[in-house]
């Protein structure tokens, strides 16, 4: 489970997070929406301790990411907005070396390095090095990375940008499959038509704040909107200016 209790967070003059509070539970999809520079990215860099909050706490399973961020790492497979991967290992040897780094032992990390080759479809260029990449190859491979050590806490940031139909609809499935085995799954994306088929919960934040935190349907009532997008629209524009 990811918990995010009222986390502030500035860059200079400027606020990104103001405040914001929710709860991501185990067996379920929350979906975190909002436009560009609603704090979104910062929010989801504060979970996988790439930033340390200005005040508040988020937790990963209990552990704060802050004063047991070893501990939330362990418990997290990351997806962040551009893949960082080794330009100059294969796929295989990128997603190996993570296992590694997440403490597998050999045999392990050979059985998990096979089973997510397989499972993401990755077999045709995982001899391949990652330097000439498609957008979509390096994403499957980034998955793959954030994946192969089983974690229970997923933590995706647009995770289908780039990916073709077939690959889209691939992750659709794995996403849910995740969610049928008990996984936590927290993504953000700009796709409202997979937010609809994909989340329990969506957790809208505008301007630094969270501006709604319901059901797809929830929303819709609330906003007295029928379809998302307009109900995404509405929910920003209930939270006015900064």
């Amino acid at each position: 489970m990811i918990r995010v209790n009222d986390i502030y967070k500035s860059f200079g003059k400027i606020r990104a997070v103001q405040g914001v509070s929710f709860d991501a539970p185990d067996g379920k999809i929350t979906g975190l929406l909002g436009p560009n520079g609603a704090g979104k990215s910062t929010t989801l860099r504060i979970l996988y301790t790439v930033l340390k909050p200005d005040q508040g706490s988020a937790s990963i399973d209990g552990a704060d990411v802050v004063t047991a961020s070893l501990q939330a790492r362990q418990r997290i497979g990351a997806l962040p907005h551009g893949a960082g991967l080794y330009p100059h290992l294969t796929a295989r040897e990128n997603i190996a070396y993570y296992a590694k780094l997440c403490g597998l032992d050999d045999h392990t990390l050979q059985e998990r390095v096979e089973s997510i080759v397989d499972l993401l479809e990755i077999g045709d260029f995982a001899e391949r090095r990652s330097k000439g990449f498609s957008h979509g190859q390096r994403t499957k491979v980034a998955l793959a990375r954030a994946l192969v050590h089983n974690p229970q806490n997923i933590i995706l940031d647009e995770p289908s940008n780039g990916l073709d139909v077939m690959a889209t609809r691939s992750l659709r499935d794995l996403i849910l499959k995740l969610k049928d085995a008990g996984r936590c799954v927290l993504f953000s994306s700009h796709v409202m038509q997979e937010v609809a088929a994909l989340c329990d919960d969506i957790v809208i934040i505008a301007n630094g704040k969270v501006a709604i935190d319901d059901s797809a349907d929830g929303i819709r009532q609330r906003t007295g909107r029928d379809d998302l997008e307009d109900a995404f629209v509405r929910a920003i524009e209930m939270v006015g200016p900064e």
